[in-house]
This record gives C-alpha cells, structure tokens and sequence, in this order.
C-alpha cells in the first residue's frame, strides 16, 4: 500500500476537484469521455489494444481489456476524485490527477494516487515522452517496482509493454533525417 502513497503532479489550490461521473464511458485503460469531453490520466499509459499477453492458464487476454478492467475497478473501490493538471492540449483531452483517501485509512490526510495504484498494481505503465523520458518520475519508480515484483501484467513473459511500441511506431513516423553529408 506504501507505492500508493505517492506524490502526484501538483494541482492549483483553487482547481476543482470532481468525482467521475458514473455515467463516464470509459475508453482505455487511462481514459474516459463524458459529456462531450475526453478526459486521461497524466503521466499514465495503459496496455494497447488489440495487443495480448499469455495468463498463467495459457489462453491469450486483450492487454487493453485488462488495464481497463483494472481503472474501473479502482474507480468503483476508491471513488477517486479528479483535477486537471493540462489543459488545451492539441488533441482536446484535458489531462487529470485523481486522488482519493483510502477507506479506513490510520493516517490522516493520506491520499491514493489512481495513477500511482495503476502502475503499482501492474496494470498499467509510466507514459513516455517521445524522447523516452517518463511524462511523471514517479509513475517511472513505480513501474520498476512492479516490474521487479512481477505485479499484475508483468507476471506474463509476453506482455506488450506499450512504452517500446509506442515509441518505435513514432520514430517509423518521423521523416528521415536530410542534409547529411554525402
């Protein structure tokens, strides 16, 4: 439960905090839209879908199914509450942080990052920048944690770790680079 405990982006003072909607639908494993907006986790990258991975019985599972299941199961449990941290972005998302005090908590003031409990329980990953660096350094710890604990996903030899495809598919985008000497 420590790795739960974890800081999270910093959020204004006077930014509001807002429960998800139980009417949200839910995307990915990182996401959700509600009315008419489409809202994700910062610094979170679930599973993709259409990739799979091998449980322990041997039948292949939808690697995305998995990470959504777990949002939404954590969404129910914790009851999280959420605020941006970007706004505007190109792609209309608005980016949140959502946290929620642990039921029958000893500590006072103690707060569950989703984000953190996603990547600690292995069911989700540290978002990359198209450099490689992680979006959030602390999802990044969080994710070796669970990658050395072979938490949730990282039980399975086969997991599509989406970190690499993603950014093997944006670098396969990218021209090529000119002006090199000949």
């Amino acid at each position: 439960m420590v790795a739960f405990l974890a800081s999270f982006p910093a959020v204004a003072q006077t930014t509001p905090w807002a429960a998800i909607p139980e009417n949200a639908v839910f995307e990915t494993g990182d996401s959700w839209a509600n009315g008419g907006q489409r809202f994700r986790l910062y610094g979170v990258q679930a599973c993709l879908r259409g990739t799979s991975f091998t449980n322990a019985s041997g039948q292949k599972r939808e690697c995305g199914e998995a990470s959504l299941a777990m949002l939404i199961s954590l969404i129910r449990d914790y009851r999280p509450l959420c605020a941006p941290v970007l706004e505007g972005a190109p792609n209309g998302i608005r980016y949140v942080t959502c946290v929620a005090a642990p039921k029958g908590s000893q500590s006072a003031g103690s707060r569950i990052d989703l984000g953190t409990a996603l990547i600690a329980s292995g069911f989700a990953f540290a978002a990359l920048q198209p450099d490689g660096k992680p979006v959030h350094l602390p999802y990044f710890v969080a994710e070796l944690d669970a990658k050395r604990a072979k938490a949730g996903l990282w039980a399975f030899a086969d997991l599509p770790e989406p970190g690499p495809i993603i950014l093997k598919t944006l670098r396969a985008s990218q021209p090529a680079a000119t002006g090199a000497p000949r």
